[in-house]
This record gives structure tokens, sequence and C-alpha cells, in this order.
């Protein structure tokens, strides 16, 4: 099997290199990442300049890029080859909810996805790695699943607890929960007096019941979300149509 990793923190994160360091005993690995932080990047694309690839003394690439540009760069350009699975991550911080439309993390899975590769985001519930080894552990077993009964291809969402390995309770298969919206930003000043703001951290959970992500990982589940890529409102076609006739 052959496997391209991206993340949206980083090429030096922690997190990326426990991942390729776990799934390398399984496959064939080629990791090409962001040359810097990159998280709440979304799916965006570099279209206002030229990118850069450059290679680092542990072999992974980095790309002056969004995550999105780091797999959308590998698959069209970069790689010899089309990998058999796009894996993202390990994020440092949770990815659920609403959260996705802005992760980075996700974003990266996603490109993978939308070039008919299946792909799954990996991310921590909280931030500061602790039982990183766990999460990586964890990533390499989902990735062993192969998931023969999804339809090809899939996109997977992971969020796994920050607890040791054997105090983790079964992967459940959950929906997305929802947050309340972002508290307000923070106002400060610039060195010249200017008002500057800072994006606010984002709100509580709105919808944490039994069956989301938000419930499954605060009682120490790892939590698995199927996700796609349609947006379109279904149910608002008919209505539409009508006010159109």
């Amino acid at each position: 099997m052959k496997i391209l990793i991206s993340n949206d923190d980083g090429y030096l994160a922690p997190g990326i290199i426990a991942l390729a360091d776990a799934l390398a005993p399984i496959a064939e690995i080629v990791v090409v990442a962001p040359d810097s932080n990159r998280s709440g990047s979304s799916n965006s694309l570099t279209l206002d300049r030229p990118l850069s690839v450059q290679r680092a003394e542990n072999g992974f690439y980095f790309v002056n890029g969004t995550p999105s540009d780091c797999v959308h760069i590998a698959l069209t350009g970069l790689l010899n080859f089309r990998p058999d699975l796009i894996v993202s991550g390990i994020n440092q911080g949770q990815n659920m909810g609403d959260d996705t439309l802005y992760s980075g993390t996700v974003a990266a899975a996603t490109e993978g996805f939308l070039f008919g590769i299946p792909a799954i985001a990996f991310s921590q519930l909280h931030k500061g790695w602790d039982e990183l080894e766990t999460a990586a552990k964890v990533a390499r077993e989902i990735v062993e699943r192969r998931f023969g009964n999804l339809p090809q291809p899939y996109l997977l969402n992971v969020n796994i607890p920050n607890l040791p390995y054997d105090q983790l309770k079964p992967i459940v298969a959950t929906r997305l929960g929802k947050r309340h919206e972002s508290e307000a930003v923070i106002k400060d000043k610039d060195p010249h007096g200017r008002d500057i703001y800072w994006i606010g951290p984002p709100g509580a959970a709105r919808d944490a019941g039994e069956g989301t992500d938000f419930h499954a990982t605060a009682n120490g589940h790892v939590s698995i979300t199927p996700l796609q890529i349609d947006l379109t409102h279904a149910a608002q076609l008919a209505a539409l149509r009508k006010d159109l006739s």
C-alpha cells in the first residue's frame, strides 16, 4: 500500500512525525506538508503566487502553501505514482462539528478525496500532544481496517481522546455535532495604535448528544465520522423550483 501523508501543523509537527513513524512499517509512505502551521486554512489553494517544494533531511517534502496545496501538488506533479490512501494529521486539537469546515487537516484529506482517493483525517481531542503515541497507534489500526464495506472513495474524520491506550473505549461511528457561534474577537492595538483583531475561540457545543462526535470523544471513545462534499440542500430544491416557476 502507498500512502501520502500531509497535515496543517507543518512538516516539523510532532503529530505528522508520529503518524509517519506508525505507518512506515505497513506501507510505502511519502510526506508532503506545509512549511509552517496553516491551521484554519480550510480548502484554500494558493493561486496568486508560485509554490516551492523542498525536501527536509528526514525525507519529508515541505511546501510554502496550504494543506490543499500540498496534496494537490503531490497528486498532479510531484509524485510518480497514485497513492492508495491519503492520510492527514495527527492534528494538535480536535476537528469536530462545524470545525471541519475550517480545518486544514480535514482539507488535506478532502483534496485527496476529490481526486478519487480514499482519505482519512486524524486529530487529537486536546492540544499539547499528550498521549501522541496512543493516537499514532490508533491511526495505524484504523488504516489497517481498510473499510471494505464503504463506497470508494471514502472520506473519514477521526478524533482521538488524549488518553492512554488501555483507557480508550471502542471506536464508534458518529455524525458531526454542532457548535454555538464563535465567541467575540479579541481587540487590541498594534505598535502604531491601530486597532487589530484576533479571531476568538470557538463556541461551546450546541448539539453534543448521543451519536455525535462531541459525545463520543467526551466519553472516551475514538470517533469516526464519514464526510461528504455535496452541499446541496436537497430538501429545499422542490420549494426553490416552485419559487422559480
